[in-house]
This record gives C-alpha cells, sequence and structure tokens, in this order.
C-alpha cells in the first residue's frame, strides 16, 4: 500500500486561510508576537496570514485599537516631507544634528525594481546593494524601502523599513520616520518604546541579509536614527536611540516561538479561519488554537477581547495578568485555586507549591485584617 504524503505546511496554512489574500508579517505584528511567544493561536493566524481583525469581527468582537485615518495621513504627509529631494531633510539631520560630513547622497528608490514590485525581487536587490556598499564601493547610498527578511515561527516574513543609511560613523543605520512629535528634545516614552522594538526587528534582518551574503555584521549600527517632528511644526528632527537591550530582548523571544506549521498541523482537517465562513466553524476552529491571553494582549492583538472572553469563561488565572499567572504554576483555574484554598479539593503534587504559596498569603491577610 502505498505511503501517504503529508500536506505541504504553507498549503496547509493557505487553505485555512482560504480564498483571501495572506496579511504579510510587519515589524509591528513580530514584536506584537513576541510579547507573548506562548501564543500558538497568534502564530498560526500571522502564519497564515490570516485578517485578524476581520477574523475578530466575524465572530463579534470587533477589535476598539487602531490607528485613526487623521493620523494615518497625518504619518503619509510627514513621510514625504522627509522623503522630498531625494531625502533633503534626512541629509540634513545627518550633517546638522549627528555631525555627519555629507553634503549630498545617491538615494537607490526599492518600492520597485525595474517596475516589479514583488518582495522577493526587491529583497533580491537591496541584498546586492546592501553587499555593494558594504565592500567600500560606494559610501553615499541610502537605501528607501529596502527589503529584508527574517524567519519567524518558521516562516520567512519580508520586512520594509523606511530607509537604511550608510553615513553614520561608517556604519549602517536602520532610519524609522514616524509622526509622534518631539517637544523640546523629548517623545512620548511609549511611543519610542515601540519604535524602538520594530527596529529591534529590522536591525536583526539586516543582520541576517549580512550573515546570508557573509558580510561582518559588525557593520551594522546597534543604534538606529529615529526621525520625527520637532516640536509643534513638521519640521524633521532626528535622534540615534541604543537598542541593545530590545535586540538581546527579541532574539531570546523569537527563540521561543513554536513552528506554525507544526501548530497547524495539529488542527482537525476540518478546521478553517476563512472569513468568509459561518462564525460556528470559525469559532469552532479558533477554539482549536491554544491561546495564551493577558491582559496586555487588548493593546496589541485584534483577537483579545474574543480571548479574554475565553478564559474568563474557563476561569484562567492568566486573565489576572502575568504575576497571578506565574504565581499559580499547574493551577489553570482560579476556581481550582479557591477549591485548594478552603480544602475543598487536593492539590497534585505539581500543584502543592503552589497551593501552599496560597494559603502562606491567607493566612497573612487573616493577620493584616486583625491588625486593622
Amino acid at each position: 500500500m502505498p505511503s501517504q504524503q503529508s500536506e505541504p505546511p504553507d498549503d496547509r496554512l493557505a487553505r485555512l486561510r482560504g480564498p483571501q489574500p495572506p496579511q504579510p508579517y510587519t515589524a509591528r505584528k513580530i514584536t506584537a508576537l513576541t510579547a507573548n511567544p506562548a501564543c500558538a493561536r497568534r502564530a498560526v493566524l500571522d502564519a497564515a496570514g490570516v485578517d485578524k481583525a476581520l477574523l475578530a469581527q466575524q465572530v463579534g468582537y470587533e477589535p476598539r485599537f487602531g490607528q485613526s485615518p487623521f493620523a494615518l495621513a497625518r504619518e503619509q504627509a510627514f513621510h514625504g516631507l522627509v522623503k522630498w529631494g531625494g531625502y533633503a531633510e534626512l541629509i540634513r539631520l545627518l550633517r546638522e544634528q549627528l555631525s555627519v560630513p555629507v553634503a549630498e547622497a545617491h538615494v537607490t528608490d526599492l518600492n520597485e525594481v525595474g517596475g516589479n514590485t514583488a518582495l522577493h525581487v526587491r529583497e533580491r536587490e537591496t541584498r546586492r546593494l546592501i553587499a555593494h556598499v558594504a565592500s567600500g564601493q560606494d559610501v553615499r547610498l541610502i537605501l528607501d524601502r529596502p527589503v529584508l527578511t527574517l524567519e519567524v515561527a518558521g516562516q520567512t516574513a519580508y520586512l520594509e523599513p523606511d530607509a537604511i543609511t550608510h553615513r553614520i560613523e561608517g556604519k549602517f543605520h536602520v532610519v524609522l520616520i514616524r509622526s509622534f512629535a518631539a517637544i523640546d528634545g523629548q517623545a512620548n516614552p511609549t511611543a519610542v518604546a515601540e519604535a524602538a522594538k520594530q527596529a529591534a526587528v529590522y536591525v536583526l534582518a539586516l543582520r541576517r541579509a549580512f550573515d546570508t551574503a557573509g558580510l561582518p555584521t559588525e557593520q551594522i549600527s546597534h543604534e538606529f536614527l529615529l526621525v520625527c517632528p520637532k516640536d509643534f511644526s513638521n519640521r524633521p528632527y532626528g535622534r540615534l536611540i541604543d537598542l541593545r537591550q530590545e535586540l538581546d530582548a527579541l532574539q531570546f523571544q523569537l527563540t521561543r516561538l513554536r513552528r506554525a506549521e507544526d501548530l497547524a498541523a495539529q488542527l482537525p482537517e476540518t478546521a478553517t479561519l476563512d472569513t468568509t465562513r459561518s462564525t460556528d466553524e470559525l469559532s469552532a476552529s479558533i477554539e482549536a488554537l491554544d491561546a495564551s491571553y493577558t491582559p496586555s494582549c487588548l493593546s496589541f492583538c485584534e483577537m483579545a477581547r474574543y480571548c479574554r472572553d475565553e478564559a474568563d469563561g474557563c476561569a484562567s488565572p492568566a486573565r489576572l495578568g502575568n504575576g497571578v499567572r506565574n504565581d499559580l504554576p499547574g493551577i489553570d483555574s482560579t476556581r481550582t485555586a479557591l477549591d485548594y484554598l478552603d480544602g475543598v479539593a487536593a492539590p497534585g503534587e505539581a500543584e502543592t507549591e503552589a497551593a501552599d504559596l496560597l494559603r502562606a498569603a491567607a493566612r497573612l491577610r487573616r493577620l493584616r485584617r486583625g491588625a486593622a
């Protein structure tokens, strides 16, 4: 009897998604995924290219976050300003604020290559130009919208930083252009932190390109150039930001991600994430993927409200935060924890330590109440 061949992983993920066009990986998605690497649900949804916002809406949980059209329009306008005239404003920043002796720079537009906008074509041309610059043949180059790749959960992600420049201290720097303002040289710390996490994704991808080309990664800076409006004007302001902490954290989290195709292979054959299918079919398939909900998911994941209700339904400790989840290892329900505390049920060997800590905390609480 001939052996039955398993379905290729990419075909399985594509079949899960259905006829909808795939949503590509972005630096924002990767930072969200690595913020919760234990979440198999997000790993499969991102790897399959599922539109998570539409999926959440189809099962009755429309996301309640995202950029407004006005913010998007402002960001696009600021991007246009920085890039106008062959990155004239970026060159001015390099010269005036960062003391880089440059009067001009050759800008290579990688939004297309000979009219071809395919990501793999643009990525190949990006690698060629990087090797060209790294070998010292041209030190005046700015790459506009280069394409880099990074392995994420066993999948190849194509990433597009705003720009890469080779003009700061002779090293390659990732450039991110953001529309939030820097008032008196200080920008919103949360916005800067998010930009830094995304920049770290691009730097790791740039290192991968260097490794692939056999080039020394020491030519890549551990800082990135953040360009944003100065004060209350639209005049661009530049600042170098150290990424070493973000790079270490991102590298560690990427190693913790499970391969998305392995997770998808565990789903029933009838599973589907096709947003044109019925709510019942979608819900059953989503539930078959293990989630790892924490309250922080509400700030970055489109499926968070769905997962929150699911966690509430099974009284998952994670719904109270990472601290509670970590303090109750092996206990998958707060109801079970209360049963252990009240003596209604006896903990198993794996839960004994957590149950003892709960009892100690309860005694301390009673003592404090008595003292009050």
